[in-house]
């Protein structure tokens, strides 16, 4: 007859608290290291950028390289990578209290920069842009400036509905935070909903996003840049 296996000793309560507690520490630090220097989730509240982002466009945001920081503070550190021209960015806006930015780069440090009738020139040279939506404005003209070291020149694709560095200035390249990689979901819902703490209008779109699928713009994810 076999001898019955020696019953397994429970731990005392207190080392399986302990267990636990040290089980969501490291699941806590490791969300709090990849939110904050690696991958982080934006979603597009407004039409500066299309036809490239539209508004409920939900994007995955790579910092790897740009920016690291505590997440849910104003603490980070810019890292070693730097953006290039006609590359999309996200930044910290630049008045205080303002949800993040997303603009493209048009000119980068030491270029000199001007608008004439519409057409923008970097270095002199008209720059293409296949991705501005719509025409260009003939009679909109910016004077010659030259990008400062360790500044950026920004402006949205949508270049008539766009608050960007024709208005208030360069960026500072400690500002930027990273470049979208993804879009992984993209709504189609009234603009208020994607603002900052409009949690109940969020919460109703993506409702409105289950019982109405063809809300959701199918095409668009998975999109990359």
């Amino acid at each position: 007859m076999k001898a019955k296996p020696a019953k397994k000793e429970e731990a005392p309560l207190h080392r399986r608290i302990l267990h636990e507690l040290l089980g969501w520490t490291w699941v806590i630090a490791a969300f709090l290291f990849i939110q904050g220097t690696l991958v982080q989730a934006r979603v597009i509240p407004s039409s500066s950028m299309e036809r490239t982002l539209l508004i409920g466009d939900h994007l995955l945001v790579s910092r790897f390289g740009y920016d690291a920081g505590v997440p849910f503070t104003d603490w980070h550190v810019p890292l070693w990578r730097d953006p290039h021209r006609q590359q999309v960015v996200i930044f910290r806006a630049p008045l205080s209290g303002s949800p993040d930015f997303v603009k493209r780069v048009i000119g980068v440090p030491g270029d000199t920069l001007e608008i004439r009738r519409g057409v923008v020139l970097v270095n002199g040279a008209p720059l293409k842009e296949p991705y501005v939506n719509g025409p260009v404005n003939p009679h909109e003209n910016f004077a010659r400036v030259q990008v400062p070291p360790g500044r950026y020149f920004v402006m949205g694709d949508n270049r008539g509905n766009s608050y960007d560095s024709r208005y208030w200035g360069f960026v500072p390249r400690s500002a930027i935070v990273g470049t979208p990689v993804v879009i992984y979901m993209s709504v189609d819902a009234p603009e208020q909903a994607w603002e900052p703490r409009q949690v109940r209008e969020r919460i109703f779109a993506y409702l409105n996003a289950i019982i109405h699928p063809s809300t959701v713009r199918w095409n668009r994810l998975f999109e990359t840049f």
